[in-house]
């Protein structure tokens, strides 16, 4: 565990914040899995998903010479040597990290899936990785005008040291404007609150599109990070969570426990938690980086004065003193 120190002036207190698992570990299941496919959640849902991309290395997207291409993929099962009673255990696995559009050209992500131009040049954006309908399989041959490039990376920015504090981030420019998927709704006024009620969209270990329901806000720390108890594993970082009442995003997914575990007979399971145990599961908070994104045609949104300096420290950012230490291996991993 982790004790935070946070002085506001003359004020502080102290908050506990769970130790994270490294690269390898992930994130976990609390109570039921209420993780769905697209094909199986609500038609609101649905209509959000079309706008939540999955990343994908170059090397995995395959140009078929006709207009399509095919996602490079191995068995969820295989790869990992789930139990048999694994779900999702038959579907193919390949992106490494999820996001979603905020605007005509601009994917919002964390900022460890993008580590610096190098990823971003490999990367791939993809829209419709999905199973669509009951008995379907996942798309994994689309039109190739789906797929995207990153072009160059706006805005990036991952926890510094174990004395600062920074949000995990990333804002990328895709290579041209997206065509079929509208931006996501944003949420601007910071009034999220512990036991709000929130869902969650995107690529569990490489997945095709899930959505995370029956989940609510279990705390705050600093400005910056929130935990929940969704149901998310690696390969979620940069999904899109959502607040259940208004629609709009109020995070990005970035961090959380560990996701499998071995059974008697050797085999891989699911790490299943109770719905308030656990280490929980942690969300860059939207209000971190809401001025840099976009207002959306109709939206009431008030401009801003944007510092876009991320690299300094809250401290500096804010005018006052703060000072709150983060998570040993967690700093620029891949989820």
């Amino acid at each position: 565990m982790k004790t935070i120190r946070i002085i506001l002036g003359i004020a502080a207190f102290l908050v506990v914040l769970p130790m994270l698992s490294p690269a390898g570990g992930g994130k976990a299941i609390y109570g039921e899995d209420d993780r769905l496919d697209y094909f199986a959640a609500s038609p609101a849902a649905q209509t959000l998903s079309g706008s939540v991309v999955s990343f994908w290395r170059a090397g995995a997207v395959e140009n078929q010479g006709n207009g399509k291409v095919k996602l490079k993929t191995v068995g969820f099962g295989a790869r990992f040597n789930l139990c048999p009673n694994e779900r999702f255990r038959e579907q193919p696995s390949g992106s490494f990290c999820s996001g979603a559009l905020v605007g005509e050209t601009l994917v919002l992500t964390a900022g460890h899936c993008i580590t610096g131009e190098n990823a971003c040049r490999n990367a791939r954006i993809v829209f419709g990785y999905a199973v669509e309908k009951v008995g379907g399989e996942a798309m994994t041959v689309m039109p190739a005008g789906e797929i995207y490039s990153c072009a160059r990376i706006l805005q990036r920015s991952v926890p510094a040291g174990l004395q600062t504090q920074s949000p995990d981030f990333a804002l990328i420019q895709l290579d041209r404007k997206v065509r079929g998927h509208k931006p996501l709704p944003v949420s601007r006024g910071g009034d999220l609150r512990k036991g709000d009620a929130v869902f969650m969209i995107g690529h569990p270990k490489g997945l095709p599109l899930k959505v995370a329901g029956a989940a609510r806000v279990r705390d705050f720390y600093g400005m910056d990070y929130f935990e929940t108890d969704l149901d998310t594993s690696h390969g979620n970082s940069g999904s899109p969570v959502f607040n259940s009442v208004t629609g709009k995003i109020e995070g990005v997914m970035v961090a959380g426990g560990k996701d499998f575990i071995k059974s008697p007979a050797g085999c891989t399971m699911t790490a299943v938690y109770g719905q308030a145990a656990g280490s929980g599961e942690f969300v860059t908070s939207i209000s971190a980086f809401s001025s840099l994104l976009p207002a959306l045609t109709g939206e009431n949104a008030v401009p801003q004065t944007v510092d876009m300096d991320l690299s300094r420290t809250q401290d500096e950012t804010v005018g006052i003193p703060q000072k709150i230490p983060f998570i040993d291996g967690y700093l620029n991993k891949e989820r």
